[in-house]
């Protein structure tokens, strides 16, 4: 593992390589949680290998993917990278609990990721979801509602910070991140840049229109065996 930026020693040690990103400050800003996403892609863009992110993994990314999470206190995924990726609860005693996004709560109540979650996870939805669906959602999981026709991102975060949590980790979809950029609650970007070409069509790590680009600030790189690094602050305005 190499810093390349910032300039100058590691910040880590070989037991530590990721200490840089320890070392940031995550104060939200205007009171509501700060939001870091961490996202994989290819070298000429492609956010999956095969249909899912997860073949574009590096074992020093998957070392990443552990250690962001425990530096956060919940995480948030899209309902589709859920079905996708497969996902299960957070490992270890002391996992943050991981918060769903979906507006019609299409999700398998029986599957491991409810049933063998260690923290309660939580199902952020709107008002006008359907009632029967939100019934079971609430035997299995904490019900956030957040939005009153559909899931609003700004209202979601606000309500998870409500609950305590003062860091959020977005673990995407591209869909679910180009919503957290638009409603202007991205704060971090950790993005993994893969050393291959996937060629396709897959989707970029950002689906979606945007109301306005987002300027950000290349706060760090790491390098190793030719996967690189990269953590993102949003440009002060």
């Amino acid at each position: 593992m190499r810093q390349l930026l910032p300039e100058g020693p590691p910040a880590g040690s070989p037991d530590r390589p990721w200490a840089v990103y320890e070392e940031q400050d995550r104060t939200g800003p205007a009171g509501r949680p700060w939001v870091l996403a961490n996202m994989v892609s290819s070298a000429d863009g492609s956010a999956t290998l095969a249909g899912r992110s997860g073949g574009l993994s590096t074992p020093a990314d998957r070392d990443l993917f552990h250690h962001l999470r425990a530096l956060a206190d919940v995480v948030l995924v899209g309902a589709s990278t859920v079905r996708a990726e497969g996902y299960g609860p957070a490992r270890g005693a002391h996992g943050p609990p991981i918060a769903v996004v979906t507006g019609t709560l299409a999700l398998d109540w029986g599957s491991r990721f409810f049933t063998e979650a260690r923290a309660r996870p939580l199902v952020v939805t709107s008002a006008a979801a359907d009632p029967g669906r939100v019934a079971q959602a609430r035997e299995v999981a904490e019900v956030v509602v957040a939005g009153d026709h559909r899931v609003e991102l700004d209202r979601a975060v606000a309500e998870l910070g409500e609950r305590g949590h003062r860091v959020v980790l977005c673990e995407g979809g591209p869909s679910l991140l180009a919503e957290m950029a638009g409603a202007g609650v991205l704060d971090e970007l950790c993005l993994t840049l893969a050393p291959l070409l996937a060629g396709g069509v897959s989707p970029r790590i950002i689906t979606g229109p945007l109301p306005d680009a987002v300027d950000l600030r290349l706060a760090s790189v790491l390098e190793d065996e030719g996967a690189l690094f990269l953590r993102y602050l949003r440009a002060a305005a």
